[in-house]
């Protein structure tokens, strides 16, 4: 069984593997199917085999092993053996012959086959044994034990309620996001006691069990923060544990299960959960927020349609530890700590109101089981040490013990993929069981907190591998360790930046284990390997010099280095003046180098100071002029310079006198200042003293829609638009910045306006990106590895009255990495342009503007880089694409020059608005902690935003119309005389003869009086011109009347209807 294991576990890798690889060429795909005919010739050797081959390699006139070369070895080989074919003999022939010697020995066969043996066995064993990081210590505000934890799907984040009803809010990312008070009004708060919760998810509400004999369901896209829409009390006994199931394919079908103190489990059957878990009483107010209180013996005599209740008292009066319903076994699963009927096994027959049961009987009690649908197992957790795994169908006996604890089982769980089993003895021991074997594949104690007397619940979330465990209110968190299995890796450690050398054609990136290599970006080959660049410490960004045969380094030790490509080091700089600095960028100009990422100072380095090894740095004449620390920089000839700050500002300089001349952010509401030099000592000075953050600072930590939230405008990246030359002309944007909440966002800095923003990747924190020299294509990253190529050549080229939030046409989007991007660069090579990503998943990857993913450096074939297809606009499919539009607001109001953009020279700063947040590196287990958390967008992390997908109508009061008895007729048909005259004019054409001005008006005045000759005049002439006009007109009207007969009105289409209609109303 363990070789047939070694087998499909070889093929899946090579699987993998043939994947990755570039499979244009016919010789790419013909070494692909040989490699895998040589996995299986391998697999076929037995020791009868091995022995022939043994004979081969030694003949019986010989006392030595004798040599044996290629053709030879392909002929005995397969004379001696007499199956497969001379092709597989000569591919094993290569994969022994791995110096290239010519020839191979019966050392070299063996020394082979045992390598390969212990790869597939270490390889098997690292697939079934989970690699765990290390164990974390989750704060909590909770005071006593916790009760239940669940995972909320719609809203991605976690709850913890604990005994006296507080309830803890985590983010997907772990963090603690909002403090909740869980109560009833059937008693005092004091008083409360909370036995168990469960998340209700197609109804997007979460149901509580309370000692006071009720359940309430609290809806959790109300308006109100945890509101409680139904309250079922008049429960026989305190239910101390619950669980809810819903039929994926129809969520109206629903069960809610729950055990008592007493030894009985109660089922509620939902049949339209959808629409209403219960009926609103009829005298209930319209209000959608009103609790509904049901009794539980309305739901036993059946008064609610809408569900019907089911039970059975098969624990003899025991506590019920646990219960579940398996929709596989259509069975609702219970146990008990008693040696008779410790599990139950309750179904419902067809036609039948009552539960039949069926029960498993263990000595001494079960403390709590689980089901795995795939092996159709139930495992217990049983009191005298020992784990059973049943078969639902078999009652005799188990179907396996799995032994090995010292102490009482008290919880365990399936892991579903993977097959396994955790369960945690009351010493504090975590086993790992293979279910394959029955056997324990791990163990793990020692690290769990010591306590005496404690109650623990052990929550597994598969999709995410995080194993939570309680020790009271404390909560600790086991992560796996994600698998790279058979990917190939550039690096040993994280990749933190990567660049393109286009005078030697090469490509030099680093990690945070201080070693850089040299690769070859045609083949993909290394070429050179620098180890120990700066001892120790994380190497956070690189640069090259403008004649690129020098590059600088920059770790978190403080330091940059110069070095040329021998490796040989010509000047260390003190960037960190004797310490520790993060530092984020190099930016090497003309005469200066400036290095940022720590400080809100640009620390600059004179050309003409490096004269010495060790250099000290210059004195910036701008002095400080951001609120937080400088990110990144972009730089424009002749003599612009940008920065951007961690909180979103961006500042831009005159680099020749090194003075600031305006600033600007994204946000308009937000009111900018600056800081003074000496400010900014005396802040350095009580930073040193006190280094926490501030109440508000943490509110705002907590609170993403807070507007203090700075995350959601940190810089990250600038780059200018070097390649729109007639960007002054257009007053187009000329500058892009990305950062913060997955966005982008374009300026024009010559106007400081804001041109256009849009979200790049969504649900991220925070992302990175990189512009080609001909401003054509913006290549953006996120914290997922995913890539996106935007095509930026028609975006923004010209002014407009609204900030544009339509993104520009995505060319494509990939994924060629697993963990988070780190750098992005782009090159030309022969005409085509490709992409350069860096990961923390440790690989560097080529791939070209169209996704082709070209390989990845390091890897064993050497890739040709060919025709690269030209790219192409796709379309996004509906579930990514976003409904995006024109966000109307004006230029004006959104940084405008006479408005936000502030004169330097009138800022002031307040000393206790920054504080140092740069505490840790950018990679690396042991800088955790960086200032940009991986946690979703901020809508998820509230409850105000927290959507029901089913909506919220159920609650609603609808009755039936009034019906209209009598309609009361108009006033114009009652008496129609008043509206209706009979006599019609004949003459239509009599014109109304208005009587002049002059008899009109009443003054002591008249018109020569009060207007100039010239007016009157020009009055006079007018009026005897209209007068000939109109005698005119009278003249042809009269002739064209002797022509044609007149007809009466009463003759006329109209006056017929008219007629009518009168008739009508007279008859009513």
């Amino acid at each position: 069984m363990s070789s047939q294991l070694l087998v499909e576990s070889n093929k899946t890798e090579n699987e993998l593997e043939s994947r990755t690889l570039d499979s244009n060429s016919d010789k790419m795909e013909t070494r692909e199917t040989s490699k895998k005919v040589l996995d299986q010739l391998e697999n076929r050797l037995n020791v009868k085999d091995i022995m022939k081959i043994q004979e081969v390699l030694m003949p019986p006139n010989f006392k030595e092993f004798v040599p044996v070369n290629r053709k030879n070895f392909i002929d005995n080989m397969f004379t001696a053996l007499g199956y497969g074919v001379e092709e597989e003999y000569g591919d094993l022939f290569d994969r022994i012959d791995v110096t290239r010697d010519g020839f191979v020995d019966w050392d070299k066969v063996t020394t082979f086959m045992l390598l390969e043996l212990y790869e597939k066995e270490e390889r098997v064993k690292s697939s079934l044994v989970p690699q765990w990081k290390d164990i974390k210590f989750l704060p909590s505000h909770h005071k006593e034990p916790i009760q239940s934890m669940v995972y909320l799907k719609n809203s991605h984040c976690y709850l913890s309620l604990s005994k006296e009803g507080w309830m803890n809010v985590w983010g997907e990312n772990l963090k603690l996001q909002q403090i909740l008070r869980v109560a009833t009004d059937s008693v005092r708060l004091r008083d409360l006691w909370v036995t168990s919760m469960i998340s209700l998810e197609n109804v997007n509400k979460v149901a509580v069990a309370f000692t006071s004999k009720e359940i309430c369901f609290y809806d959790l896209s109300s308006k109100e923060e945890f509101s409680c829409q139904y309250k079922l009390h008049g429960l026989s006994n305190t239910p101390i544990c619950i669980h809810y199931w819903y039929n994926p394919e129809d969520g109206n079908e629903a069960v809610l299960t729950f055990g008592d103190v007493c030894g009985e489990v109660n089922a509620i059957c939902f049949t339209t959960a959808l629409i209403s878990l219960f009926e609103r009483p009829t005298s209930s107010t319209d209000e959608q927020e009103t609790t509904v209180a049901i009794t539980w013996q309305e739901l036993v005599k059946g008064n609610h349609k809408c569900c019907f209740t089911l039970q059975h008292k098969e624990h003899n009066n025991e506590w019920v530890r646990q219960v579940s319903y398996c929709s596989n076994l259509e069975a609702f699963i219970s146990c008990a700590t008693t040696n008779f009927n410790t599990v139950v096994l309750g179904w419902k027959e067809k036609e039948s109101a009552t539960l039949k049961t069926t029960s498993f009987h263990v000595s001494e009690g079960v403390n709590a089981f689980d089901y795995h649908p795939g092996l159709n197992l139930i495992a217990s957790a049983g009191v005298d040490h020992q784990v059973y795994l049943w078969n639902p169908y078999v009652m005799s006996k188990p179907n396996g013990v799995l032994r090995g604890h010292i102490a009482s089982v008290i919880a365990v769980q399936f892991s579903i993929t993977r097959r396994l089993l955790f369960s945690f003895s009351k010493d504090k021991v975590l086993r790992i069981w293979d279910m394959h074997h029955q056997l324990c594949v791990q163990r793990l104690a020692g690290i769990f907190p010591k306590c005496l007397e404690f109650q623990t619940i052990l929550y597994f979330n598969e999709p995410f591998g995080q194993l939570f465990t309680t020790f009271n209110n404390q909560l600790t968190l086991l992560e796996m360790k994600q698998e790279i299995g058979k990917c190939v890796t550039s690096h040993e450690k994280p990749v933190t930046c990567v660049l393109y050398n286009s005078l030697f054609k090469q490509v030099i990136s680093s990690d945070i284990g201080s070693t850089v290599i040299v690769w070859m970006i045609e083949t993909g080959q290394k070429i050179k390997q620098f180890t120990g660049c700066h001892g120790n410490s994380e190497i956070t960004t690189m640069a090259l010099d403008a004649t690129e045969t020098r590059f600088f380094t920059g770790s978190v030790d403080g330091t940059v280095k110069i070095w040329d490509f021998n490796g040989h080091c010509h000047h260390k700089l003190n960037a960190g003046r004797d310490q520790a600095a993060d530092i984020s960028q190099i930016l090497i100009l003309k005469r200066t180098i400036l290095i940022l990422g720590w400080e809100r100072i640009i620390t600059v380095f004179r050309m003409d100071t490096l004269t010495e090894f060790f250099v000290q740095p210059s004195e910036w004449k701008g002095k400080a002029q951001h609120h937080d620390d400088i990110l990144y920089a972009a730089f424009l000839p002749a003599q612009t310079l940008v920065t951007g700050s961690y909180d979103g500002e961006i500042v831009v300089w005159n680099n020749n006198s090194e003075n600031a001349s305006c600033r600007f952010h994204p946000c308009f509401k937000r009111t900018l200042k600056s800081k003074s030099d000496n400010q900014l000592y005396q802040h350095q000075d009580s930073r040193a003293i006190d280094n926490s953050s501030t109440v508000s600072n943490i509110h705002a930590l907590f609170n993403p829609g807070s507007d203090d939230n700075e995350c959601s405008y940190v810089v990250t990246r600038i780059f200018f638009l070097e390649g729109r030359k007639n960007v002054f002309t257009t007053d187009g944007a000329n500058l892009v910045v990305c950062g913060g909440s997955g966005m982008v966002r374009f300026w024009d800095t010559f106007r400081s306006l804001l041109l256009a923003e849009f979200e790049a990747h969504a649900d991220v924190v925070s992302i990175i990106m990189t512009v080609d020299k001909k401003s054509d294509y913006l290549i953006t990253g996120d914290v997922n590895g995913c890539i996106k190529v935007w095509n930026i050549k028609d975006y923004c080229l010209c002014s407009s009255d609204i900030v544009i939030t339509q993104p520009p046409p995505m060319v494509v989007a990939i994924q060629p990495h697993i963990d988070c991007i780190s750098h992005l660069e782009t090159c030309v090579q022969d005409g085509h342009l490709l992409i350069l990503s860096a990961s923390a998943d440790c690989s560097i990857v080529l791939s070209d503007v169209s996704g082709s993913v070209i390989g990845v450096f390091g890897q064993d074939e050497h890739w040709r880089i060919g025709e690269c297809s030209p790219p192409s606009i796709i379309k996004i499919s509906p579930k990514e694409e976003k409904t995006v539009g024109q966000k109307h607001v004006k230029n004006e109001d959104c940084l405008a020059i006479s408005k936000h953009s502030i004169p330097v020279t009138e800022q002031n700063i307040d000393p206790d608005s920054r504080v140092n947040v740069w505490k840790s590196t950018v990679l690396g287990k042991q800088y955790k902690e960086s200032r940009i958390y991986r946690r979703p967008r901020p809508q998820l992390c509230t409850w105000g935003k927290i959507q029901n997908p089913i909506g919220a109508f159920s609650s609603l009061h609808v009755e039936d119309l009034e019906k209209i008895i009598d309609v009361p007729k108009p006033d114009f048909l009652q008496n129609p005389h008043k509206y209706f005259n009979e006599k019609i004019e004949e003459d239509d054409n009599e014109k109304l003869i208005f009587p002049p001005l002059s008899e009109t008006l009443k003054a002591a005045f008249d018109e020569k009086s009060l207007f100039p000759k010239e007016i009157l005049d020009r009055e006079h002439k007018t009026k005897l011109l209209d007068e000939q006009n109109l005698n005119v007109r009278k003249t042809a009207v009269n002739k064209k009347a002797l022509r044609v007969k007149p007809r009466l009105p009463q003759e006329t289409t109209a006056g017929i209807r008219l007629g009518k209609q009168f008739n009508i109303s007279l008859q009513k």
